[in-house]
């Protein structure tokens, strides 16, 4: 009886841990030394003080290959935050190590709980400062933009002229494209920006800049001030749904 009420709770403590895991979803792979260390680590990851960090595969024991390979799952799912273990109290093995480094799965160990979610955070902060950096530069903002006709100081490639910022912002690396009649003509990127002499990282409606835009094809850089565009043509940023989705993980990161 004793031995049958011994399986009864294994299995409940087992029924309990494997509801706090998302085999299908994203997450990171958790493993410990005992059961009621994985269970303690679960619960926590599972709490607001543990920042509600999901779990997609668990095991007890050393970390193994095929421990690699499950959390390498989460770079294939383009979820590469996630593709990490979390080895509390055990050996990682040598195999591991070399095949995670090779599959850039990250491997954390401590035989602290805290300080096991220490560095799991420290490491999502670093990653999520990478990604709002890079949705950064892709993410475009609206812009349009008129060329004031005696301030252009340089007619090609950089193209350098002074303009005012009607609607929207200007920022460093904004594609953009000036509307004439034949359609819009793609000039290149915004490189610099001044206002007052002074270099600045955007600008916004009201504003007046000098602005050095630099062609990045063999189109854009064979732009004319004169030939293919004028001051009679607004300039506004080019907007693509690469930059639309940019602007948003951007927006959201903040």
């Amino acid at each position: 009886d004793d031995e049958e009420e011994l399986k009864d709770a294994v299995m409940e403590d087992m029924a309990d841990i494997f509801s706090k895991v998302d085999k299908g979803g994203e997450g990171v792979c958790v493993q410990a030394s005992t059961l009621g260390s994985l269970e303690a680590l679960l619960t926590f990851l599972s709490s607001d003080d543990g920042g509600n960090i999901p779990v997609s595969g668990i095991n007890i024991g050393p970390v193994h290959k095929k421990d690699v390979l499950r959390a390498n799952v989460m770079n294939e799912k383009k979820c590469p935050k996630y593709a990490c273990i979390l080895a509390f109290d055990v050996p990682v093995n040598k195999e591991a190590r070399e095949l995670a480094e090779d599959y850039g799965v990250k491997i954390f160990t401590a035989d602290i709980i805290y300080h096991l979610f220490d560095q799991f955070t420290a490491y999502v902060k670093q990653i999520r400062s990478a990604e709002q950096e890079a949705a950064r530069f892709r993410a475009v903002f609206p812009v349009v933009m008129r060329i004031l006709p005696t301030c252009v100081f340089n007619k090609k490639d950089p193209i350098v002229v002074g303009v005012d910022i009607l609607e929207g912002i200007a920022k460093i690396g904004t594609p953009v494209a000036a509307i004439t009649e034949a359609g819009n003509v793609e000039l290149g990127r915004i490189a610099g920006m001044e206002i007052n002499h002074k270099a600045v990282e955007k600008a916004r409606a009201g504003d007046s800049v000098a602005m050095k835009i630099e062609g990045e094809t063999t189109e854009e850089k064979a732009r004319l001030y004169g030939r293919h565009f004028d001051h009679n043509h607004q300039l506004v940023s080019v907007i693509s749904r690469e930059s639309i989705d940019a602007l948003k993980e951007f927006s959201r990161t903040r």
